[in-house]
């Protein structure tokens, strides 16, 4: 009954064949003949279960590559595909590790909880790839973080010694963790053998300990990430904030129009200030307009700015910045002042604001100082949405409608980001104050689930809906989106109009913004009185509610909105007192 493992890690089990993919070769084969208790005596082979360390075989494409922040221990058999790639159903997850431990946002600590060792199964007849994909895999886990308890081991398939020097290999593992120290191992990927180890303290099994020093918190805008953010104009603040002027306070400044959320909601485009207090995100989302120059993190592990500071930071760049446009044709001395003055806050700028663990305040300050705050959260932590305070506008990003698509179009850090993201929904209803969804429409990707998009309105109940086309910021290696993704305002138009039509009435179309490519659903019994849109705010209004420190709604300070601004005015949602500006575009022609 002698087991032969081929080239590329196929089983062939004498008296019965199987042709399975490569990874899951070897351990497939020996969980057979475990069942079979045919070679009991072969203890190196088996000596992880000889040890009590029970497996079970999981197909690689039903691991969350995101559960190895919560494993302690992780031992991988890999066998190299063509060349030098994993199998087609470990794609996904090496894939993962590829590319997480190549982002430079990631950081070498994000599976410092981790230990792992890693076996190969592959041919020396391949030359350079023999066994590069178990290689990859250590070099990978330690980049993250993970420390390796064993060297990689490496079996040749056509040498005849595979057995022997896997047994010395696994004899090595079994000495390090000192069998005992370990219980309840279960394979949990194709290959990924997961080990929980014991909770006695005053024996480690031999491992070192993942204590992580103080030292080792760094601060979240590596030299690196500042750079980067620099070049695209940004203006760091301390160790992990930062504050952008907007194109379109630019446009309003010189008369030229604002932005959708002036046509919406009235604010004034020249004297919004675009900031964040974190910089880092939890999502990896594919149509990033930073093309993931930020961090990414899943829990604030880095060193806290003063809010006071980041705030007097924020507004003393951010008139800087409005200095600058003086001089500039169509900026009036009226304009250049107002805007150094900002009555609004877009905490919206890039990353997670809702992580800064002071967010509250943060915003607190804001509003003391009569400046408005529209806050905007990517639906993966709904324990700061519970605790946030009231803000002007709450948004949640509801950028997919399924798990699935969900998972593809944010590529979350989270295994569990649907339950978070289905959580934070629910944590709205909880808001008295305003609060949206925030759609982007990505054409191929999240455009076709309209009854899945209607379901999740009755989750979060939010006051406004909008719906925007994704903006075209480029290819870049960290996305493959082109122009053909990026739906016409007809496109959305449309969109709207049939989730409107789902709703039976509770939300409408209210507003759109044609040059956005932006359109608005509100909800009917709250923001239309009499057949009026009341979807602007009273911003003097909300600070005085907000100083009074009693409770109020979002009705307490709406505003009506005005005939341009209402969805299919001729004007599309442009502001009639500014000037429209066309561009006069100039070709060459050949005679």
């Amino acid at each position: 009954m002698d087991r032969i493992l081929r080239p590329g890690g196929w089983a062939v089990i004498r008296d019965k064949v199987e042709i399975l993919d490569p990874l899951e070769g070897i351990l497939r084969s020996l969980q057979w003949e475990i069942r079979m208790r045919y070679a009991q005596d072969r203890e190196g082979i088996f000596l992880l279960a000889s040890k009590n360390l029970h497996f079970d075989l999981i197909d690689p494409q039903s691991y969350e590559p995101e559960d190895l922040f919560k494993e302690k221990l992780v031992v991988i058999i890999a066998s190299t595909w063509e060349d030098g790639k994993a199998p087609q159903n470990a794609k996904f997850f090496a894939n993962w590790l590829a590319e997480s431990a190549g982002d430079f946002r990631v950081g070498s600590l994000m599976l410092s909880e981790c230990k792992f060792a890693v076996f190969g199964v592959g041919s020396r007849a391949y030359g350079e790839t023999f066994n590069a994909l178990a290689k990859d895999f250590s070099r990978w886990l330690r980049d993250l973080g993970a420390k390796e308890v064993v060297g990689v081991g490496e079996g040749d398939v056509d040498a005849g010694e595979l057995d022997m020097v896997f047994e010395e290999w696994s004899g090595r593992l079994a000495r390090v963790l000192k069998g005992e120290s370990v219980e309840n191992g279960e394979v949990c990927g194709n290959g990924v053998v997961v080990i929980d180890e014991s909770d006695d303290d005053e024996d480690d099994g031999g491992v070192e300990s993942d204590i992580v020093d103080l030292e080792d918190i760094a601060e979240m805008v590596t030299p690196v990430i500042r750079a980067s953010l620099e070049k695209q104009g940004y203006k760091i603040i301390g160790s992990h904030s930062g504050v952008k002027i907007c194109r379109w306070t630019k446009s309003q400044l010189r008369g030229r129009g604002g932005c959708y959320k002036h046509s919406f909601y009235g604010i004034e485009s020249h004297r919004c200030m675009e900031a964040t207090p974190s910089l880092a995100c939890a999502n990896k989302c594919v149509f990033c307009w930073r093309h993931h120059t930020n961090p990414v993190g899943k829990s604030w592990q880095w060193k806290m700015d003063d809010p006071l500071e980041i705030v007097n930071s924020a507004i003393d760049l951010h008139t800087k910045m409005i200095k600058q446009m003086k001089g500039v044709p169509g900026v009036t001395l009226e304009r250049l002042n107002e805007g150094l003055s900002p009555r609004h806050c877009a905490l919206s700028l890039v990353g997670e604001p809702i992580m800064y663990p002071e967010i509250n305040t943060l915003v607190d300050e804001l509003h003391r100082r009569r400046i408005s705050t529209f806050l905007v959260t990517n639906a993966q932590f709904p324990d700061k949405i519970q605790m946030l305070k009231p803000v002007t506008q709450l948004y949640v990003s509801v950028d997919a409608a399924t798990k699935e698509s969900l998972k593809a179009i944010d590529r979350p850090l989270f295994g569990d980001f649907w339950e978070r993201f289905i959580d934070s929904l629910k944590s709205l209803t909880e808001k008295q104050q305003r609060t949206v969804y925030r759609l982007t429409l990505v054409k191929g990707w999240n455009t076709e689930d309209l009854d899945a998009y209607f379901n999740l309105f009755s989750i979060g109940q939010p006051d406004f809906i909008e719906i925007k086309g994704v903006t075209y910021c480029g290819s870049s290696a960290t996305s493959k989106l082109t122009m053909e993704n990026v739906p016409w305002h007809s496109d959305v138009k449309a969109f709207s109009e049939a989730l409107s039509l789902k709703s039976k009435g509770e939300y409408e179309v209210a507003c759109e913004h044609v040059h956005s490519c932006c359109v608005l659903l509100a909800k009917t019994e709250k923001f239309k009185v009499d057949g009026q849109w009341f979807t602007w705010i009273d911003y003097d209004k909300f600070h005085d509610l907000v100083a009074s420190g009693k409770p109020f709604n979002s009705k307490d300070y709406m505003a009506a909105t005005p005939s341009w601004a209402v969805y299919g005015a001729e004007e599309g949602g442009f502001d009639p007192v500014q000037s429209r500006y066309r561009k006069e575009r100039h070709h060459k022609t050949t005679h």
